[in-house]
């Protein structure tokens, strides 16, 4: 990223984690100066790479001396490169670089600002079954909220997340609707033709003079069916899947979880739930239609195979499959 510095221009560059202002100071070619800052995302404490480069001028052959906090740090013929460590979040680095040209001396200034920002997503109508400890995953035409948890500080203290202005961007593409003052979260439903979605999000403060910026990819996952055993005494035993060659003893319930389907309440009728015993259809009475009663008869002995399908009528690419044989 490049820039010209201007006489009594004040030209902001916005960082990923934290903020970068060069300033133009003197009337001597300064539009010829420009500045490169690596990496332009930096965290406190990481190696920030300043550059001065120039179309007009050779800097290999002037004198350029270079000053952090008004300190004398570096000086010599063709330092047009400096490095430095970022401060911690709520400090500032001012540099200063002075370089001697042949019609005058140009003087640029550099405030590195760095600010650290969280983003949290989650599948807002993802389904998890009960005691679930893990996280419920987005799935085809799921619908995401991704939270932003900016902290940036000033002399001040820490500015209230709700007083920044956000700037938020899906695959890399503006979202002016979801864009705006206090608007720290932004909701969409993902595509199917999609693996992932990269969501990011610039918090600044209105006057610009402080900002950070976040990106996090979501990525998109299958739905899964697992089976669980459900006990007329102790509930659904969620603490353990059925696996191949589960043995059924007289009467027994099998409950069904559909992970990452949507909705995430499995009594509303946009699930369409087919359940199959040797691949012959079998209907399910009742509200819940993730259970299948079976039945061991006495005497006989062999397996069965069990078949779910789960489809939504909503969301023709979001769907799952589980079978498995139990022995009787």
């Amino acid at each position: 990223m490049k820039f010209g510095f201007w006489p009594t221009c004040l030209i902001a560059v916005l960082l990923i984690w934290g903020i970068v202002l060069p300033f133009g100071a003197e009337a001597a070619s300064t539009g010829s100066i420009l500045i490169d800052v690596v990496p332009e995302n930096p965290v406190p404490g990481e190696n920030v790479t300043i550059s001065l480069n120039s179309y007009a001028n050779n800097l290999y052959t002037v004198l350029i001396t270079w000053y952090v906090s008004g300190k004398n740090t570096l000086s010599g013929i063709g330092k047009k490169t400096f490095m430095l460590n970022a401060p911690n979040t709520g400090s500032e680095t001012n540099v200063t670089a002075v370089v001697a040209l042949p019609d005058g001396t140009v003087e640029v200034k550099v405030v590195v600002r760095p600010a650290t920002m969280e983003l949290l997503w989650q599948a807002e109508d993802s389904y998890v079954p009960p005691f679930y400890r893990g996280k419920a995953l987005p799935t085809a035409d799921s619908e995401i909220k991704v939270v932003a948890m900016p902290e940036i500080k000033t002399n001040a203290g820490q500015i209230n997340p709700k007083n920044l202005v956000y700037e938020w961007k899906k695959d890399y593409s503006n979202i002016k609707d979801g864009s705006g003052y206090g608007k720290n979260s932004f909701a969409y439903v993902n595509d199917y033709l999609d693996d992932s979605n990269n969501i990011s999000v610039t918090a600044s403060t209105a006057d610009q003079a402080y900002s950070s910026t976040a990106s996090v990819t979501v990525p998109i996952w299958e739905p899964k069916i697992l089976f669980y055993k459900n006990d007329a005494e102790l509930g659904t035993i969620w603490e353990q899947a059925l696996n191949d060659g589960y043995r059924i003893e007289g009467a027994e319930i099998l409950e069904a979880a559909p992970y990452f389907i949507s909705p995430k309440d499995l009594r509303i009728p946009s699930l369409v739930w087919s359940w199959f015993i040797n691949d012959a259809p079998v209907k399910i009475e009742g509200i819940k239609k993730n259970i299948i009663p079976l039945q061991a008869q006495s005497g006989i002995s062999g397996t069965s195979k069990i078949r779910l399908e789960i489809g939504n009528k909503y969301k023709l690419f979001q769907n799952a499959s589980k079978e498995i044989n139990v022995d009787f």
